[in-house]
């Protein structure tokens, strides 16, 4: 009896972190409309960095970009075919500086968007909420979206994410709104 009900317990644990995870996701449709409906009641950032936007776009929407990870111009990492990346370290302080600047504070809601929405819109939610920020959120598949499986446009990130939804997104990045450390 002691074993199935520890089993319960897990299955319903699990189940809630499940919930609790879907809970922080949001659509980049429904990040627009709530931008758009009380844009100055929330913080959304892009968490990006800088020089990845210079050469995939951008969204005026966000009220700022605030990288969660820089990339480490001096690490090259060849078995990913990629530099390194680290959390930045003024993270969670910039965007307590953000908030003070729009008037809000940790209790008000933060959304995050990356370019895919599980490497660093996510997790950059996450790691806010560990630190005392009490309403954060992510966009679902990012800026860019998910690649395409099959056919010819196979690899190409045109599945869903925010350019892909036909919101407003530009290659010209706003200089006022582009993080600079």
């Amino acid at each position: 009896m002691k074993q199935l009900l520890i089993a319960l317990l897990a299955t319903f644990s699990i189940g809630m972190n499940v919930q609790a995870e879907e809970a922080m996701a949001l659509t980049p449709q429904e990040t627009y409309d709530l931008v758009q409906k009380q844009g100055d009641q929330i913080l959304f950032i892009d968490v990006r960095d800088p020089v990845e936007i210079m050469f995939v776009g951008f969204t005026d929407t966000v009220d700022t970009n605030i990288p969660f990870m820089l990339v480490d111009r001096e690490e090259f990492l060849d078995d990913k075919a990629r530099f390194a990346m680290e959390t930045n370290p003024d993270f969670p302080a910039e965007v307590e500086k953000a908030l003070e600047e729009k008037g809000l504070d940790k209790d008000a809601l933060i959304i995050t968007m990356c370019r895919s929405g599980s490497g660093r819109g996510k997790p950059s939610a996450a790691y806010l909420m560990e630190r005392g920020f009490t309403n954060v959120k992510y966009v679902d598949h990012g800026f860019q979206g998910d690649s395409a499986k099959e056919g010819e446009k196979k690899g190409l990130r045109i599945v869903n994410g925010w350019q892909n939804a036909g919101l407003p997104w530009s290659m010209s990045i706003n200089p006022e709104k582009i993080y600079r450390p």
